[in-house]
């Protein structure tokens, strides 16, 4: 389930509650769509269901400009926050949001016997419209559920080692700032590694979010290498007030944007170059998008026995990225015309996504795993016992017995090419994290994979098979 990047599973399995319907559980865990991938895709098959496909006034031809992040923040304002910045633009084009983005990085300030490092990303969505939801619908869906999380980690209490500590700040509502906003303060601290803070901000403006960070810190020029030694990271008030200025100025760049495009869906561009001052190299790159990998990674392979029975004669594949500090590895299973008696056909799918977390330094970082796991928890639980376009989320359930932490979810769809049930796990085990999904359907032979008489496979089955593969899983991470 998510990330906080973002929660954000692959298009072909409905990987998240999000990606497949509201963006708002984009970083949550339960796939879906691992039924379909697209047209290139090795083993896919159809293409994935778009979520609208009109703009936002209706009319596709309307689409015709980006959002310049980048612009929105005065330069004294970037200058005086990270100088002598690196600075990444970027967009992206998916089913259910476009989205914009603008990072700005500089991790090697000299400030007379300190290092400081500094960085304000900042992520904007548009949100298209989905059936008769509407592009702010969505949106305002996709705000109250990172509103939700937030509410969720400020109270949360994770089992932390004895070297480590963190803290959530409660979330700080920023009045007068687009339709609303709120921010929140995170500080941690990992063994004799890490130590790092960060303000973020969130705020919906129409049928766009924004999200805004703002990380700071320093270290003594002195201090041995690899360790957290004389390391400070901005404070919880410090962090709140720069990361509350900087959304107003995103918000009112957006809302001037919204009064020049009246009712129409911005374009993604081309992959921008990050663009740095001549004095330094670029430090900050383009998030890459998965690729298709060459072989079958050897974990994977591992429980392909286990996988096999729960998908007969199925298709294999696997995606790999990397995202900031989430090393990411998607293993699917898949047969979409699989012989289920006579006259009947059924899908069945299974999708492991494992994320494996390490800080600058190679290290494994199991705080990041926790952020991540906490978030992802978070933005499930804001979604669970409820109904939205076609798909409806079930209780969430905390798992005793699997890794350090796990908990379940199981989601039905009537959305788009696939109708379909799916039991979901995540566990974290150490500074790794890992979401299987089990999904599938029965039909008649000659009906569409959607059609209305589709049979969704039950809760029991889709849990238990979910189960079975995760188990086998962590047999193999535990080196059995």
């Amino acid at each position: 389930m998510p990330s906080p990047q973002g929660p954000q599973r692959p298009s072909w399995l409905m990987p998240t509650l999000a990606a497949a319907l509201v963006v708002l559980v984009a970083a949550t865990g339960v796939g879906l769509f691992l039924l379909y991938g697209n047209k290139d895709d090795e083993g896919g098959g159809g293409t994935p269901p778009v979520a609208g496909t009109s703009s936002a006034s209706g009319s596709p031809s309307a689409a015709a400009v980006g959002v310049d992040v980048c612009s929105m923040l005065p330069k004294d304002e970037a200058d005086r926050l990270v100088p002598d910045a690196t600075v990444d633009k970027r967009s992206r084009d998916n089913d259910y949001t476009v989205n914009f983005g603008c990072n700005w990085t500089n991790r090697r300030i000299s400030f007379g016997e300190f290092w400081r490092s500094r960085e304000i990303d900042v992520k904007v969505d548009q949100h298209k419209p989905d059936g008769v939801k509407t592009g702010r619908a969505m949106a305002q869906n996709s705000y109250e559920a990172d509103y939700s999380s937030g509410k969720y980690r400020e109270t949360a209490k994770p089992t932390l080692d004895e070297d480590e500590k963190e803290y959530i700040s409660p979330v700080k509502d920023i009045p007068n700032v687009g339709d609303s906003a709120f921010a929140q303060y995170t500080w941690r601290r990992s063994g004799k590694m890490l130590w790092y803070a960060y303000g973020t901000a969130y705020a919906r403006v129409g049928d766009m979010t924004i999200e805004v960070k703002y990380q700071a810190g320093q270290q003594r020029k002195d201090a041995q290498i690899l360790t957290n030694e004389s390391a400070q990271a901005v404070t919880e008030e410090n962090a709140i007030r720069e990361v509350s200025g900087l959304v107003v100025h995103f918000a009112k760049g957006v809302a001037e944007w919204q009064r020049k495009h009246p009712d129409v869906l911005a374009q993604a561009e081309p992959s921008a170059t990050p663009t740095a001052p001549p004095s330094r190299s670029p430090s900050s790159t383009p998030t890459p998008s998965p690729t298709v990998l060459a072989s079958f990674p050897a974990d994977c392979g591992a429980v392909s026995g286990t996988a096999v029975k729960l998908v007969p004669d199925a298709t294999t594949r696997a995606r790999g990225n990397r995202i900031g500090d989430d090393d990411r590895t998607e293993c699917r299973w898949l047969n979409l015309d699989l012989p289920d008696g006579e006259g009947r056909k059924k899908v069945r799918s299974a999708l492991i996504t494992v994320h494996r977390f390490t800080n600058r330094a190679g290290a494994v970082d199991e705080p990041a795993a926790k952020e991540f796991y906490a978030t992802d928890r978070g933005r499930s639980a804001g979604s669970a016992e409820s109904s939205l376009g076609g798909i409806t989320w079930g209780e969430l359930t905390d798992v005793k017995g699997l890794g350090d932490q796990a908990h379940r979810q199981y989601v039905q769809s009537r959305v788009g090419d696939v109708s379909a049930g799916s039991g979901s796990y995540v566990i974290r085990k150490g500074a790794v994290v890992i979401e299987v999904d089990y999904t599938g359907h029965q039909r008649p032979e000659n009906a569409e994979k959607n059609a209305s008489n589709v049979v969704l496979m039950p809760e029991k089955e889709a849990f238990e098979g979910a189960l079975t593969l995760a188990k086998a899983y962590l047999n193999v991470l535990d080196g059995g």
